[in-house]
């Protein structure tokens, strides 16, 4: 595995991801990873014949962007994230992601828009919850990332990251009317957030990676409060009992009914069916 780091950003961490990738993996196609060239907040890995080329530009967002192509990986990193704390781990996950897609894992060369097609036809979906539905299906992919990240890295960072990420999106102090919390921001949207908190949990617990007495728990109770209409239980079993090595069809399935549930379920449907 080649990689190129361009854009005057470190090249160490992508070094040390592709050193600890190859103690368990490795890809057959170069990454090319370019630091800072997007301004947007994300990820994008691409799939291409070419060297592994990180591209480190001034962007000062810390997220990055993934895209796969047919003959090299992209992965596109802003400076300020090349030069965080959590850059190594950051580059093992999309490398991880960059694994899944050689070798054909279902959650990651497989349609999500079909998927969503079968789980959704007939019914009426407000936008903002067919375009979680995506975000859903990419927590996904992050679990089956994260099964080979986690397995050869260390979790500490990963905790306090999850932890971070959910104390942004619910409120961590005293809730001013018993049973009550407030979500930090208006734009944070409680039912994705009490999801959100599910993934968390799930991948955590799946790999053994946090105590019962977690903050991250206090957390997930505070986010699964302001969405009554979304089960942190139910999301949470989604996520942790996903198959080790599904084949396409139980894949499918299993992004059917979760995508499923998030869209058309919820307590409304739960009274209809009582009644």
């Amino acid at each position: 595995m080649e990689v190129r780091v361009t854009g005057g950003g470190p090249a160490e961490p992508f070094l040390a991801a592709r050193d600890l990738l190859a103690t368990e993996r490795d890809l057959e196609l170069p990454v090319v990873v370019t630091v800072g060239a997007d301004p947007d907040e994300r990820t994008v890995v691409g799939h291409l014949e070419l060297p592994v080329v990180v591209t480190v530009g001034a962007d000062p967002d810390e997220r990055t962007v993934v895209g796969h192509y047919d003959d090299r990986h992209e992965l596109l990193v802003s400076r300020r994230a090349a030069r965080s704390a959590m850059a190594r781990e950051l580059a093992l996950h999309e490398f991880a992601h960059m694994a899944r897609y050689e070798e054909g894992h279902p959650s990651h060369v497989q349609s999500t828009e079909e998927a969503l097609f079968v789980g959704l036809a007939g019914r009426s979906v407000e936008r903002r919850k067919l375009s979680q539905c995506y975000q859903i299906a990419n927590h996904m992919k992050d679990i089956y990332a994260d099964d080979i990240t986690l397995d050869i890295g260390p979790t500490g960072k990963l905790v306090s990251f999850l932890e971070s990420s959910l104390a942004s999106a619910v409120a961590d102090s005293p809730p001013s009317v018993p049973g009550e919390w407030q979500r930090w921001t208006a734009a944070a949207d409680p039912d994705i957030t009490a999801v959100n908190a599910a993934f968390a949990l799930a991948l955590l617990e799946r790999h053994d990676a946090i105590d019962a007495d977690h903050r991250l728990y206090d957390l997930a109770d505070a986010a699964a409060a302001d969405a009554p209409d979304v089960s942190l239980a139910s999301f949470k079993r989604h996520f942790r009992s996903l198959g080790r090595d599904p084949d396409a069809s139980e894949y499918r399935q299993a992004l059917v009914e979760v995508t499923r549930e998030y869209a058309v379920g919820g307590a409304a449907d739960r009274r209809e069916a009582a009644d």
